[in-house]
């Protein structure tokens, strides 16, 4: 069978653009290098300056809530950060005391402000000591780039992650909810850490990036390959995957749920939830004489009923 992506034969090489498969059953994945990123998308959180300059501690700089402590002088700091000045005022050096800023606790509790994610679509507004927890949940809250191999710092909604992925790291696209991949690597026993290039694919109205990576399991050289859902960890579970791997007549298979990218791929990769192959196993299917990786990947996704 014949394929039209090109690969990469070594880190160390520039990566070429991989495009999507034309009309073919079984596509070529490169490796690629840590590239720079190239765009950052940043909430623009509208709170007045005036409330939280009264709010924020003078010396952890974040929001003050019950028990807030003060000075004689009327100097505040959160508890959190009372023991960490050995009970002197931080800007006055004056002892604190015990001194409760009851004033300003129910100030606080009168305070309804409007969520941190409103630019990505959160509409409410939130009393002020369940602000935090609300923001910890929102489902409004921006994705991180699931990019591996690199310290993107990118984040936006899904469309935005996506036009990301595709315009500024140039990843394969791919329509359809099966693929027929092929991972490729010259002289593998050279490399300890590799990632190949991210697959996205675009399938009953959502997207999922396919990772495939070699790493060290304690002494061991394995590559792993697994799912993730571009979305929610509710949405994600109704959906489930496949993945394949074989040759010289033997077979792996792997089936689970993908996992949501609020999981970086770290964690999942850490967390062995993917179809883990033993170096050996994988020159063994590669066939030939064990030289070059030619790891065919087949894989499925399906929505549960």
């Amino acid at each position: 069978m014949t394929t039209v992506s090109p690969y990469f034969d070594d880190l160390r090489c520039q990566p070429e653009v991989i495009h999507p498969p034309q009309n073919e059953d079984c596509m070529d994945i490169g490796e690629h290098m840590n590239e720079p990123a190239q765009h950052t998308a940043k909430p623009n959180v509208t709170v007045s300056s005036s409330v939280r300059e009264l709010l924020e501690c003078p010396v952890c700089l974040n929001a003050m809530y019950p028990p807030i402590h003060q000075c004689s002088n009327g100097h505040t700091l959160c508890s959190g950060c009372k023991p960490r000045v050995h009970n002197r005022c931080p800007t006055c050096r004056h002892e604190l005391g015990n001194i409760r800023c009851l004033a300003l606790e129910k100030v606080a509790a009168s305070l309804e402000l409007p969520c941190k994610y409103q630019n990505f679509g959160c509409i409410g507004i939130i009393p002020y000591y369940s602000k935090l927890k609300h923001e910890s949940q929102c489902s409004f809250r921006p994705y991180n780039c699931p990019y591996a191999g690199s310290d993107c710092t990118v984040i936006g909604d899904i469309p935005y992650i996506v036009a990301h992925l595709k315009d500024d790291h140039k990843v394969d696209m791919h329509m359809g909810s099966t693929f027929n991949h092929r991972y490729v690597k010259s002289k593998p026993h050279e490399v300890e850490n590799a990632t190949w290039m991210l697959t996205v694919f675009s399938c009953f109205g959502q997207y999922f990036c396919l990772h495939f990576e070699a790493f060290q399991l304690g002494m061991a050289p394995v590559y792993i390959a697994f799912l993730r859902f571009m979305g929610d960890d509710e949405t994600a579970k109704n959906f489930s995957y496949s993945l394949e791997v074989g040759g010289n007549g033997r077979k792996l298979i792997w089936q689970g749920v993908p996992r949501s990218i609020r999981d970086s791929y770290r964690k999942v990769r850490d967390s062995f939830d993917g179809l883990i192959i033993q170096r050996n196993m994988a020159l063994f299917f590669s066939g030939g004489d064990r030289k070059e990786l030619k790891l065919r990947v087949t894989g499925r996704i399906w929505k549960e009923q």
